[in-house]
């Protein structure tokens, strides 16, 4: 009989020991895997939002600024020295170093709406960029495709009394209205929204920007470095970025990360400790069986080999099962600490680690009893019989 025949075997008596050892395990290989996975996804699904929704750098034109208080009371503020941004400094701005970082471009200019009841502030944007940049909007209608096309804000449309379609005169040319944005509960729903050129011909602008909204690919990338590149090439322009709500929910997720790994080395500790504690007793159980392998010629190393190998089918089981009890404890996480749960892949190189992990966790635990049961002496295994 071959020593792993011996393991299984030995494995398929004591059932109830095999079960107790693999749960043991299984819960701090889960625990691991299940927190390793959520915090990665939640990490993942910051950075996909923070690419795909709204801008992280904004561009403004430079101005010197002055405060207008004395004695606790202010008069508000004066700002002289405005300097226009170039529309051929824009596009500077995919010549940076990390260019590739820079998903879309967004400018725009400003211009303002008046009749002899209302006004209305008018922005031109580049709806291609725009309508991309803004993924939350959602537009009654169709989008703009004409140059006459205006998209307007849901306030803006109920206070100028607008519909779909509708005509408005601005500057003494006529625009249709080819959509109203549904409310958004920010300044967009009082704004009018045209093709940027025929903005700057209307407002006589041409060739110039009021403001720009870039957002990059921002996962991993460096964005301190971004604003002080395009700084460099729009020295005539105020560059900012806007990451403070993510930057602050990002070091939220790291410190849920370092407790996270606190709390799996306190689980796996005490996984490996009912490892431990449950091959010492079956290693003591089983002494008259390791006094008659020894007596009829096994080596030392046949007998901790045996021992060994009925670790390792237990942690490979053990692996295998908190892998995916993990995978579903993840979902479970997500769905409570999200309002909708964010995709996440099942990644191979997980499984394996976690796999890699039950093994070494449960050979480590086992290696003082097999060195134990090795060392017994053979003699006085035998006086049990």
């Amino acid at each position: 009989m071959k020593l792993h025949d011996i393991a299984i075997n030995n494995l398929r008596r004591r059932k109830g020991k095999l079960v107790f050892l693999v749960i043991g395990l299984m819960v701090g290989v889960a625990s691991v895997v299940a927190l390793v996975t959520t915090v990665r996804t939640l990490q993942e699904d910051i950075a996909h939002k923070m690419e795909e929704f709204g801008a992280n750098i904004i561009i403004t034109p430079r101005s010197e600024g002055l405060s207008l208080a004395y004695g606790g009371l202010s008069l508000g503020g004066l700002s002289f020295d405005v300097r226009e941004i170039s529309q051929d400094d824009v596009a500077k701005i995919k010549t940076i170093a990390n260019s590739a970082n820079i998903r879309i471009v967004s400018p725009k200019v400003f211009g303002v709406y008046e009749s002899p009841e209302h006004k209305a502030m008018v922005v031109g944007v580049d709806f291609n960029e725009e309508l991309v940049l803004k993924k939350w909007w959602k537009v009654n209608g169709k989008d703009p495709s004409y140059e006459n096309d205006l998209l307007v804000g849901h306030d803006a449309a109920e206070r100028l009394g607008l519909k779909i379609g509708a005509p408005l005169d601005i500057k003494g040319e006529r625009f249709k209205v080819a959509g109203i944005l549904e409310a958004t509960g920010s300044q967009d729903d009082s704004l009018l929204f045209m093709w940027l050129p025929k903005t700057q011909e209307l407002f006589e602008k041409q060739g110039k920007v009021g403001m720009v909204e870039v957002a990059a690919l921002c996962k991993n990338c460096p964005i301190s470095e971004i604003v002080s590149q395009i700084g460099e090439k729009m020295p005539s322009a105020k560059v900012t970025a806007v990451q403070q709500v993510v930057a602050g929910r990002m070091d939220a997720l790291h410190s849920f990360e370092r407790f996270s790994l606190g709390i799996s080395a306190l689980v796996l500790l005490v996984g490996s400790m009912v490892v431990f504690v449950t091959m010492m007793a079956s290693v003591n159980e089983r002494t008259r069986e390791i006094g008659i392998f020894s007596a009829i010629g096994f080596r030392r190393s046949h007998i901790m080999k045996i021992i060994l190998l009925e670790a390792s089918v237990v942690s490979l089981m053990a692996g295998v099962a908190g892998y995916l009890v993990g995978i579903l404890t993840t979902r479970v996480l997500l769905s409570v600490m999200t309002d909708q749960v964010p995709h996440f892949s099942l990644d191979p190189l997980v499984a394996v680690g976690a796999i890699f992990l039950a093994v070494v966790i449960g050979l480590a635990a086992s290696f003082y009893p097999a060195t134990a049961a090795s060392r017994m002496d053979p003699s006085e295994a035998l006086r049990t019989l």
